[in-house]
């Protein structure tokens, strides 16, 4: 199995990559707060958010490509549910700007500017994460900052039970090709209706012979890991200097 669905990077060796990930959890996730609650109309302090996040990309030698492609996902999702709200909120002072018969509302915009510019910098914030740091390192990071065990099993397991589910296409695909079988066309539809339901008989099955072979080894619902991750001196000033960084940009944008 050689799939990476988040951390195809995280193998990268960068000063951001050898922080524990508790600092680097810690971090996003207050600069996350942060930005949710700053105005919508402090647009300097979102500036400056966005240049902590670019500097962090800098050092961390993640491929800036690879980081706007993944970003971008987000923006069709933002824009669906918040793009219609320029013209259906209207104003309650001022008449917005006209343009011919159509009316777009100065607040609706504003409101669309905050969840389109809040959604971006959280989603930057998990990718600059999840791209720095080995899953199953987070998963301990957030196993030491004491998120309940229910959860990070969840995770661990939906992880984990992608590749068993895209080792299982791939297999049937490859069979599939072997036999000519395009599957482009309607007629197509019932045989690949078929394949999608064996596609999970398949993975369930192997999902229980994973979960008997994990049994054998002794498990009882709790992941071990031999990693011995351990707070440092660069491991505080990053977390201090992101931290204080987002305050300070923070007050200055009011």
């Amino acid at each position: 199995m050689a799939h990476a669905f988040l951390d195809s990077y995280s193998n990268l060796d960068s000063p951001i990559h050898r922080l524990d990930a508790r600092a680097k959890i810690v971090s996003f996730f207050a600069l996350i707060i942060i930005c949710v609650t700053t105005l919508a109309q402090a647009y300097f302090a979102f500036a400056g958010y966005l240049l902590i996040l670019l500097a962090v990309l800098l050092i961390s030698r993640l491929p800036l490509k690879h980081v706007m492609k993944r970003s971008s996902v987000i923006i069709p999702f933002v824009l669906i549910v918040a793009i219609f709200i320029p013209f259906l909120n209207p104003d309650t002072v001022s008449g917005g700007y006209n343009l011919g018969s159509i009316t777009i509302s100065r607040n609706g915009l504003l409101v669309l500017w905050n969840v389109v510019i809040k959604s971006y910098i959280g989603v930057l914030c998990m990718i600059l994460l999840s791209s720095t740091t080995p899953f199953n390192e987070l998963l301990e990071g957030f196993r030491k900052l004491k998120v309940p065990g229910i959860l990070i099993n969840i995770a661990a397991f939906m992880y984990r039970y992608l590749f068993v589910v895209t080792d299982e296409a791939m297999r049937m695909k490859r069979a599939g090709d072997s036999r000519n079988f395009g599957g482009r066309w309607i007629w197509h539809s019932k045989v690949i209706g078929h394949m999608i339901g064996t596609l999970f008989l398949r993975s369930y099955e192997r999902g229980e012979r994973v979960y008997l072979a994990m049994l054998a080894r002794g498990y009882n619902g709790e992941v071990r890991t031999l990693s011995r991750q351990r707070i440092s001196i660069p491991d505080v000033l990053f977390a201090g200097a992101i931290l204080i960084s987002a305050i300070l940009i923070r007050a200055s944008g009011k």
